[in-house]
């Protein structure tokens, strides 16, 4: 009964791993760029979330989720606006790369400056002490309601994708951004709404993180292999294959630490090196 409690548990974290890798996931299937910034928003979503809960504190802190992704929406769509597609249209795939690894060590230092280095956490009230019984075990509420959080988001994005008119211009972009300029679209303006998008998911992701474990400006990193991780496991540019990659790495690292308490995310990062030499395309071979 331990191991089922350790696999369900292990699943519903992997649920909250699969939003990291989200937002990583759609820039780099439309974009092609690997965003290193990308722990840095995660974090930021943290630190807006906390802040936010303690200026409106009569707000519920599940409806502060709302004012959160809103926020990271117009940041990425920004960001990439003033900023990364200048580094796009270059073409050379490294530009972008260091580009946003630059912005991730001015981010990170910004936090600590302007917020300090100290550790915070947001304080989920009672929907984070309620549980619920699942399969005769007992279960936090709040990660059930988490793993159903990312399971519509992406059930929803790929509905997006595939069936709007928003969708299939965001994958011509993707395929032929050239080709779509005599159409009358601009990848720009394209990208601005894709990077806007993954920002809100990543800071989003990162709020709903604070709520379960402490955070800092430097969080980032860790969050950003997390992220990393999941994608490379599920498959560079498939979204579901996110979602599979961040349920599987989360019942690893759970399985690890049942095994060996002191192994912390040891075979989750060991799953991930075994990836890389016996399946390179993910879990999902690649497919969008």
């Amino acid at each position: 009964m331990e191991w089922i409690s350790t696999l369900i548990n292990g699943l519903l974290l992997g649920g909250l791993y699969a939003l990291f890798g989200l937002g990583l996931a759609l820039v780099f299937g439309v974009m092609r760029v690997v965003n290193l910034a990308h722990g840095e928003f995660i974090v930021l979503g943290a630190y807006a979330g906390f802040f936010l809960i303690g200026w409106f504190s009569q707000v519920p802190v599940w409806a502060m989720l709302v004012p959160v992704v809103v926020i990271g929406y117009l940041f990425g769509w920004l960001l990439q606006a003033c900023v990364l597609n200048r580094a796009v249209r270059m073409g050379n795939v490294l530009t972008p790369m260091v580009l946003t690894f630059g912005l991730s060590v001015l981010l990170r230092n910004g936090m600590v400056e302007l917020l300090g280095a100290d550790s915070r956490a947001v304080d989920a009230g009672g929907l984070g002490s309620a549980s619920m019984d699942l399969l005769g075990i007992s279960v936090g509420l709040y990660p059930v309601l988490m793993l159903g959080l990312a399971l519509a988001m992406f059930a929803t994005l790929q509905w997006v994708l595939q069936r709007t008119e928003f969708g299939r211009i965001v994958r011509a972009t993707a395929d032929f951004p050239d080709m779509v300029r005599l159409m009358g679209v601009k990848p720009e303006r394209v990208f601005c709404q894709v990077m806007g998008l993954a920002a809100a998911f990543a800071m989003g992701a990162g709020y709903l993180l604070a709520q379960r474990t402490l955070f800092t400006p430097f969080s980032g990193v860790e969050r950003m292999l997390i992220a990393f991780e999941v994608v490379i496991i599920g498959g560079l540019g498939s979204f579901w294959g996110a979602m599979a990659g961040g349920l599987v790495l989360g019942v690893a690292q759970l399985f690890g630490q049942r095994i060996d308490s002191n192994a912390g995310s040891l075979y989750a990062h060991l799953l991930f090196l075994a990836t890389l030499v016996f399946k390179p395309n993910g879990l999902a071979g690649g497919r969008k």
